[in-house]
């Protein structure tokens, strides 16, 4: 049921931002974590789609996902990316920066309260609003 979800078709055939995607390792190279980041479209504005972020079960909790999410948001801004979303828990990605965002519509099933948004230029996310689109 994970590859109906809404986030899964904006990926479907579109690469994603290589210079933005991390594999956490441990000593041994057992995996621990990864993330990903997508472009998209909102109207004639292009964004980033955080997503997925994992972490293994066995390192949940010892900050790894976070260390993976500041790394690569910094990493966004050095690229000179304006503007991150996801959707996800407002309380856990607030930390980050991320908060609501009004207007901006990701393709159904999406709860709108679940659509965040992060500014990696100030007044990034400012008059930008409609339907989220596969970047093509």
């Amino acid at each position: 049921g994970r590859t109906l979800l809404s986030s899964y078709r904006l990926r479907d055939d579109v690469p994603p931002v290589a210079e933005l995607c991390r594999v956490a390792r441990d000593e041994s190279g057992i995996l621990g974590g990864a993330i990903r980041y997508w472009p998209v479209r909102i109207g004639p504005w292009h964004a980033l789609l955080l997503g997925p972020v994992a972490v293994h079960p066995t390192a949940q909790g010892e900050g790894l996902g976070a260390a993976l999410i500041r790394d690569t948001v910094e990493r966004a801004r050095a690229l000179e990316w304006s503007r991150v979303l996801l959707v996800g828990d407002e309380p856990y990605y607030r930390r980050f920066g991320f908060g609501h965002l009004s207007g901006v519509e990701m393709p159904p099933p999406t709860n709108p309260e679940r659509i965040l948004g992060l500014e990696l230029v100030p007044g990034a996310w400012q008059g930008v609003a409609g339907e989220v689109t596969r970047y093509a």
